[in-house]
């Protein structure tokens, strides 16, 4: 069709692009005027694509249309006027001019909400339903007959922003680009509006936003979220009106606070660490996150008895003797400044390392107990600022806010463990912005522990110390926050347990061990990523000189699964940090605890705020945003091939950001007739049933040498029998419970379809009889190579045996190799010919001989073929998380 599009902002703008794609012809964009010199975004990007552009301050005058902007439409020949989102009067002999008239999108489940602030009213009225329609204009006010509607649910903490981003943006967008292609196809609905149920209610503004306080508790939280955030519901408090944003409904006791008497209210506010708490006149809370002053200054409502502070400290007098004292100081290092004004700068005046040195201890002996560091020079380089920063310090008003925590407790292994529940974004550990929860799991009796926040992502700081500081410094924050793991190891060792169900033992050593040495081993490297010089052509008569620079890649997002939740955690996060970047980590949704205390302690180690961040939540939510957001310039992922594949898309499509995938396995391992058969059962069992199974490098497939299979698995099955299936707390047991119900499940299916296809089962298959996600270690034979069992991963204690035949030694390489994954791979033989021909055709991004599951921090880790790319551990890891930047200078 030849399209006409009426309208203008972001939201026209994709439409306007969205209807390019599908094919039609835009003849002609009619939007709004410029303002203050910026055009309107469908404006520029109509064209820049070269689409005819009418910027008509106004359509009609004294309610008549100008003929000279009809007549400017009329010759463009649409037949359709596409109205996405239109604030100016369009005569109605514009509308009715094209052959197929004109489509409206309104944000409303029509004919509920006519007029202008139709999203502000679904939310003020407490509708559970949202919408919007794709009408057919009329000379009426949003009256016309209807030809497409769409409707979502609304969170309880919906606001007008949150409502128009999740659904009716995204949704609008695609629902006026279907529209038009019905219209085109001639499938267009007309169906005409009901009377009954219909309203319309005028615009809001701010001057009719002011809250009434005297109703209950609920009214209050839909006027204040359906006015958030424009135009801002307002109330008055202590003689100015203040602008509230971020209202929710409290549930349970509310937070010690301190007292605040607002105009209107049934009873006094209260000014607590979560922020605002009003109440309603039915006795009910709700909480306000952010206050907004008539100035525009906006803060935390928690802050606001310390709101009146202003932005720089007034002087005593002998705090002005003190500033000339070192005023004194910068001049007798700044020698060539004729005089240190307020905005000398230090180091634009010429000041090097050494003379920051200087500075410093000079002031320190000038001024003794200010504990003042080399650091805090190159955050405040002026005069003025240093001034205020010094008199902060020796105040004692520079200290950092404790951070607050609410933790869920637990009495288990002989102590008491403290475990955050929020996410922790920019130092702060706070509720999900739509406040919903989950129940995070134990899978040892199934009992819930506790309730995690789940978020949408936020973007990480990419400013402040962490960019500038030396990263000889950042390695040593790194190497405290390693030492804080460490005084906190059995904690984290039992809420990995608790929440994971890893046999504690494990935890202990590798779990959480592993963890430890990982940041560690990346702290080292802080100071040692490096680029080169390179010798070049030199461009005669001038030399040059070429060299490279390292340089991290800003905001990282990692996405981590749960068999492994804090070593995966480690692997990732501590290469990306010692690169000098900045994360947002979401943990499994299963096994978000021990990120959470991770978060606790980098507070502790000093990691500036907003270096890293933990967004708890579904992949579905959470990780798809990740995946997509535009800020995000690198995603690290280990789960399912699946999934990698759905990320590795959605970052091609955002923003092309860098990708690295740690993905399924299926790796075989090859134990041939002269292995050491005591090593090889031990190391085979442990190659399976490591971690109850739940491994990413775990052998899914053993091809045993034909003579000596039937005794490898007389002798694995009467291990098994030893083994204790228990409390993974137990320092005995040996087999804890699976992760969570829905695997155990899949487990127990994946048994099933072996035994259907042939296979033999020689132990287990079944879930024991105990409370809890328990299964039976499992051995199946007589795998054939076309079976569900040879091809696809278990992730669980089930071990799937093959033979090959004696001295077939190429025959069982290529049925090694016949699989999509390529993780891991393993082969026990005590001849080194055959160990080093074997592990050099064997197609996996790790071989073990004579060993299984030995990985170490220096050892680079990851996959080829559908196991994926990129890796974890190691030198290579750490150039995951960086970028080479080529320099030449011409001398």
């Amino acid at each position: 069709l030849k399209l006409a599009i009426i309208g203008q902002s972001l939201f026209g703008q994709e439409v306007y692009s969205n209807l390019r794609k599908q094919g039609h012809k835009v003849v002609g964009v009619f939007t709004v005027p410029d303002k203050d010199g910026k055009a309107d975004p469908l404006a520029v990007a109509a064209e820049k694509e070269g689409t005819p552009v009418f910027k008509f301050p106004r359509w009609r005058v004294k309610g008549k249309p100008i003929p000279e902007v009809v007549d400017a439409y009329k010759a463009v020949g649409a037949e359709l006027n596409v109205m996405p989102f239109c604030s100016q009067f369009i005569p109605m002999n514009v509308i009715d001019h094209p052959k197929h008239g004109s489509i409206i999108y309104h944000p409303s489940i029509l004919p509920l909400h006519r007029g202008a602030s139709a999203i502000n009213w679904t939310l003020i009225h407490g509708d559970k339903k949202a919408g919007f329609t794709v009408f057919w204009a009329d000379d009426g006010l949003d009256t016309g007959p209807i030809l497409l509607q769409r409707q979502c649910d609304v969170e309880p903490n919906d606001t007008v922003d949150t409502l128009y981003n999740r659904f009716l943006f995204p949704g609008g967008i695609k629902a006026m680009v279907e529209s038009v292609q019905l219209i085109a196809d001639g499938k267009a609905p007309r169906t005409p509006q009901p009377e009954e149920g219909a309203s319309y209610e005028g615009i809001q503004k701010k001057s009719n936003a002011k809250v009434n306080l005297a109703q209950p508790a609920e009214a209050i939280h839909n006027w204040i979220r359906g006015h958030d955030k424009v135009p801002g519901a307002w109330t008055v408090i202590d003689g100015q009106s203040v602008t509230l944003y971020g209202s929710s409904m409290l549930g349970g006791s509310v937070p010690e606070g301190q007292p605040l008497d607002i105009e209107g209210a049934s009873q006094a506010a209260r000014v607590t660490k979560n922020g605002l708490v009003l109440y309603g006149t039915d006795g009910k809370a709700l909480l306000v996150k952010n206050l907004q002053f008539e100035d525009g200054k906006m803060i935390p409502a928690s802050k606001y008895f310390s709101s009146g502070e202003s932005a720089s400290v007034e002087l005593t007098d002998d705090e002005k003797t003190m500033a000339e004292e070192i005023r004194n100081i910068w001049k007798g290092i700044l020698s060539n400044v004729p005089a240190i004004e307020d905005t000398t700068d230090f180091f634009k005046s010429g000041a090097a390392s050494m003379d920051v040195v200087r500075l410093v201890e000079e002031v320190k002996q000038k001024c003794a107990g200010v504990q003042l560091q080399n650091e805090d020079v190159y955050m405040a380089t002026t005069f003025q600022d240093f001034i205020q920063m010094f008199v902060r310090k020796l105040r004692g008003e520079d200290q950092e806010e404790e951070l607050v925590v609410d933790y869920a407790t637990k009495d288990v292994n002989n102590m008491t463990v403290k475990m955050p529940y929020q996410c922790f974004i920019n130092g702060k550990f706070e509720d999900s912005e739509n406040g919903k929860t989950y129940d995070s799991i134990s899978p040892t009796d199934g009992s819930v522990i506790c309730k995690v926040a789940v978020a949408a992502a936020k973007e990480a700081y990419e400013n402040g110390p962490w960019g500038k500081m030396n990263p000889r410094d950042r390695g040593s924050l790194l190497y405290r926050l390693a030492d804080l793991m460490e005084e906190h190891q059995e904690e984290l060792a039992t809420i990995e347990s608790i929440d994971s169900g890893a046999v504690y033992t494990l935890a202990l050593k590798t779990h959480v061990g592993m963890s430890i040495q990982t940041f560690r081993y990346f702290a080292g490297w802080c100071d040692k990523i490096q680029g080169k010089t390179i010798p070049i052509n030199q461009a005669r008569p001038n030399r040059n000189l070429t060299f490279t620079k390292k340089e991290p890649l800003g905001v990282c997002a990692i996405v981590i699964p749960w068999n492994y939740p804090l070593m995966m955690l480690a692997w990732k996060s501590a290469a990306c940090l010692a690169a000098g970047n900045t994360l947002v980590l979401k943990p499994a949704q299963v096994t978000p605890l021990t990120a959470l205390k991770f978060a606790e302690l980098s507070v502790k180690a000093g990691i500036p705020k907003g270096v890293i961040n933990i967004l708890p939540g579904s992949g579905g939510v959470v990780g798809q945003r990740l995946s997509e957001h535009p800020d995000i310039r690198k995603l690290g992922f280990t789960g399912s091939t699946p999934i990698g594949k759905q990320i590795m898309k959605s970052c091609a499509v955002s923003n092309l950001k860098k990708v690295s995938l740690e993905l399924g396995g299926k790796s075989p391992l090859l134990i041939f007739s002269d292995c050491d058969m005591d090593k090889a059962v031990r190391m085979g069992m442990s190659s399976v049933f490591f971690n109850k199974g739940e491994n990413c490098i775990a052998a899914g497939r053993l091809f045993v040498e034909e003579s000596i299979h039937d005794e490898f698995i007389d002798r694995v099955v009467s291990e098994i029998k030893k083994m204790k299936i228990g409390d993974p707390l137990d320092r005995s047991t040996d087999h804890g419970p699976q992760n969570h119900k829905a695997h155990l499940d899949k487990l127990l299916e994946y048994c099933e379809i072996g035994v259907k296809e042939g296979a033999t089962l020689v132990y287990g298959g079944t879930r024991v009889d105990r409370p809890g996600f328990f299964m039976e270690p499992t051995v199946f034979t007589d795998v054939e190579d076309h079976m569900f069992l040879a091809k696809e991963e278990s992730f669980g204690p089930v071990m799937v045996v093959s033979k090959f035949k004696d001295g077939d030694v190429d025959g069982v390489l290529q049925r090694a190799n016949d699989t999509e994954y390529g993780l891991a791979s393993g082969v026990f033989t005590r001849d080194i010919n055959k160990a080093m021909y074997v592990s050099e055709r064997l197609e996996a991004g790790t071989v073990f001989v004579n060993t299984y599951n030995k990985t170490d921090v220096a050892t680079p880790f990851g996959g080829f073929k559908q196991s994926g790319f990129g890796k974890d551990l190691g030198e290579d890891a750490l150039m995951e998380y960086l970028k080479t930047k080529a320099v030449t200078v011409e001398y």
